[in-house]
C-alpha cells in the first residue's frame, strides 16, 4: 500500500497525531533519502525536516541529501533503496527543474517508500500545480507545471489562506475544473494511504470552482 504525506510547514515538531500516525506508517527505517529544493546549496539543508522526524523519534540508519553534489545514476540509486523518501520545503522551481532534469519523477512513483514533501515538496508530488505571483513566485504569467503525479490532485502548500480564500479561489478555479486541490497553510498535512485521504489541521478542498474547509480525520 503506499503512503504519502503532503504537509505544511511546522515551526517546531510535528503535532502528536501526525507523529503517531508516521510511525505507524514507517516501519521500515533503513534509509532516509531527502531531496533538495535548492540543490546547488549544500550546507544544513534538510536540517529542518530532519529535526521534525528525529523529534518524532524516526530514525534512519542511513541519510542522504540529493543535490547537484550527487550523480544522477547515484541519485536514482538512492531513490530505489529508500525506505523514505522526503521532498525537502524551499523553491519550488528549482526542485521542479531539478526533478525534472535527474529524470527522478518515475523512478519516486515506482518506489514502494512512503513519500513525504513539505511546502514546496508537498507541491512538487502533486500532478500539477499553479506557478503564481499571487502565491508569492517570481513571474509575470501565471503557469501551470506538472509534478511528480504521485496522486491525481493538485496541492498548494504553506500559504496564508485564511486572509485570501478568496483569491486562492479565483486563481485556482480553472485549475480546479480539471482536478481537486487541497490547499493548506502551517501545521496541516494531507496523508493518502491506498485509496483514503486523511486530514490534519485546517486544510481546504477546491473543485469546480467550489471552496470547502475539510473535517480533520487524523
Amino acid at each position: 500500500m503506499k503512503t504519502h504525506y503532503y504537509l505544511g510547514w511546522f515551526n517546531k515538531c510535528f503535532p502528536r497525531n501526525l507523529e503517531v500516525a508516521l510511525q505507524e506508517d514507517i516501519t521500515d527505517r533503513k534509509s532516509l533519502v531527502m531531496i533538495s529544493s535548492n540543490p546547488f546549496f549544500y550546507e544544513d539543508d534538510g536540517a529542518t525536516e530532519r529535526s521534525w522526524l528525529d523529534q518524532a523519534d524516526i530514525m534512519f540508519d542511513e541519510y542522504h541529501l540529493i543535490n547537484y553534489h550527487v550523480q544522477k545514476e547515484d541519485a536514482s540509486a538512492l531513490i530505489q533503496n529508500a525506505s523514505v523518501i522526503f521532498l525537502l520545503g524551499g523553491n519550488t522551481l528549482k526542485q521542479n527543474g531539478f526533478l525534472t532534469e535527474y529524470e527522478l519523477p518515475n523512478i519516486i512513483k515506482e518506489s514502494r517508500a512512503v513519500v513525504m514533501g513539505a511546502s514546496a515538496g508537498a507541491i512538487n508530488m502533486s500532478a500539477k500545480w499553479l506557478c503564481s505571483k499571487n502565491f508569492g513566485y517570481k513571474v509575470e504569467i501565471s503557469s501551470v507545471y506538472e509534478g511528480i503525479g504521485l496522486d491525481d490532485f493538485s496541492v498548494l502548500s504553506h500559504f496564508d489562506l485564511e486572509n485570501n480564500l478568496v483569491l486562492v479561489q479565483s486563481e485556482l478555479s480553472p485549475l480546479s475544473e480539471e482536478m481537486n486541490i487541497y490547499a493548506s497553510n502551517k501545521d496541516c498535512a494531507v496523508r493518502v494511504k491506498g485509496d483514503k485521504i486523511d486530514i490534519l489541521g485546517d486544510v481546504y478542498l477546491i473543485s469546480n470552482s467550489k471552496i470547502q474547509k475539510l473535517d480533520e480525520t487524523l
